[in-house]
């Protein structure tokens, strides 16, 4: 651990004390150097070391603030009383110590000091001039020297305030920074699962039945073997415009392509894929079809390419119909097939789409189809009302 070094070490608090004594003692020696009428009492040694005895503790007075206020004021006493030494323009040691009291000490005790240096201005005029303008001033440079103190301990309080809220702000963004990173990991892990998902189950389903299609019709075989190739190039396509959004990019490097995320106008392209070597799929349309924000036409084309995947590789259905209803207020997706029913179909994928669907606020629905037959997905997605209709 780095020691301080010497400009730290002549401004921390024992320093800062060392400095304050030793500027009250230059005050309080003024009046054993200065020249002195010949009316004057002498100045003696006796009296300069006493003075200087009840300097000193001012060092110590951030520690035990009450004890140095009555040396202090113990020492002053004994000045007055017992020697006829010159006197001080102002108890500059009892001033510095009552401030100390009222800045750091809690509040009975500093309220008992503030009563009994209060009280102990009255003998103390009284021994020496007796006059009202004596006392008022005293009890003025003692008020003074106390609120004072109190200002120091409010503006300290109130900088550790400031610096408290300092750091919770700092705290609270970093909590949100990760949360945010933690919501973006999930959203790429769900975008990677429901391309490379799909894509796979196609590629898996189109090359099994290759082989069959090699031996009784050729040019399915082909069809097949080219949907196989569609669909990979599909999904590196889609892997490689999402994860080069996540590069930076640096000088030299061509930059990661910008292209939007795919929405509904591109399910039919999706649904001819899934029909090479998959179930037949029939698309329908209800009501007024029209433009979707960019983010909630993903999240179209997501659910309907994740319940597609999900039917490939669970439902063995022959049929699959996918239906959009444009309604003023909401979006419903509707995925049903002719398959086996409900399965194993509560995975990732089924939770992906909850997923999407509640960013959105939406719901939704799955179970068995109508009449306990083959399996149905419908999703709910509020759509923002007064939007005008374009016509499919």
């Amino acid at each position: 651990m780095r020691s301080p070094g010497p400009s730290a070490r002549l401004r921390g608090p024992w320093a800062v004390d060392l400095w304050i004594t030793l500027a009250v003692q230059a005050a309080v020696t003024m009046p054993f150097v200065v020249p002195r009428a010949p009316n004057l009492p002498e100045a003696t040694w006796g009296a300069s070391g006493l003075t200087t005895l009840t300097v000193l503790p001012l060092v110590a007075r951030r520690h035990a603030p009450v004890t140095v206020l009555l040396a202090a004021l113990a020492g002053g006493a004994l000045y007055t009383l017992a020697l006829d030494g010159p006197g001080q323009p102002l108890p500059y040691a009892g001033l510095v110590t009552f401030y100390t009291v009222a800045e750091l000490s809690p509040p009975r005790r500093r309220l008992a000091v503030a009563v009994l240096v209060g009280a102990a201005v009255f003998p103390s005029v009284a021994w020496n001039t007796g006059e009202a303008r004596e006392l008022l001033f005293s009890l003025f440079v003692f008020g003074a020297a106390y609120a004072f103190g109190r200002l120091s301990h409010t503006r300290r309080a109130y900088v550790a305030a400031v610096e408290d809220r300092a750091r919770q702000a700092e705290l609270g963004r970093r909590i949100e920074a990760e949360r945010a990173a933690a919501r973006e990991r999930a959203r790429i892990a769900r975008e990677m699962h429901d391309i490379l998902s799909h894509a796979v189950s196609l590629m898996i389903v189109q090359a099994e039945a290759g082989p069959v299609a090699v031996r009784s019709a050729p040019e399915r075989a082909v069809a097949a073997f080219d949907a196989i190739s569609e669909s990979g190039r599909d999904a590196m396509v889609q892997l490689r415009r999402m994860l080069g959004v996540l590069r930076e990019d640096s000088p030299g490097q061509v930059p990661a392509p910008r292209s939007p995320q795919p929405g509904p106008e591109e399910l039919p392209a999706l649904l001819a894929r899934v029909r090479t070597g998959g179930p037949e799929v029939a698309f329908t349309t209800a009501g007024t079809v029209r433009p979707l924000p960019q983010d909630t036409g993903a999240t179209v084309y997501r659910i309907v390419q994740e319940a597609l995947t999900n039917v490939v590789k669970h439902a063995r259905a022959g049929h699959v119909d996918v239906a959009l209803t444009y309604e003023e207020r909401e979006l419903t997706i509707t995925v049903r097939d002719d398959g086996q029913g409900p399965g194993a179909t509560q995975g990732l994928g089924l939770i992906g789409i909850r997923e999407r669907a509640a960013a959105h606020g939406g719901k939704v629905a799955a179970g068995g189809g109508p009449g306990g037959r083959g399996f149905e997905l419908v999703v709910g997605l509020p759509l923002v009302p007064g939007t005008e209709g374009v016509r499919p």
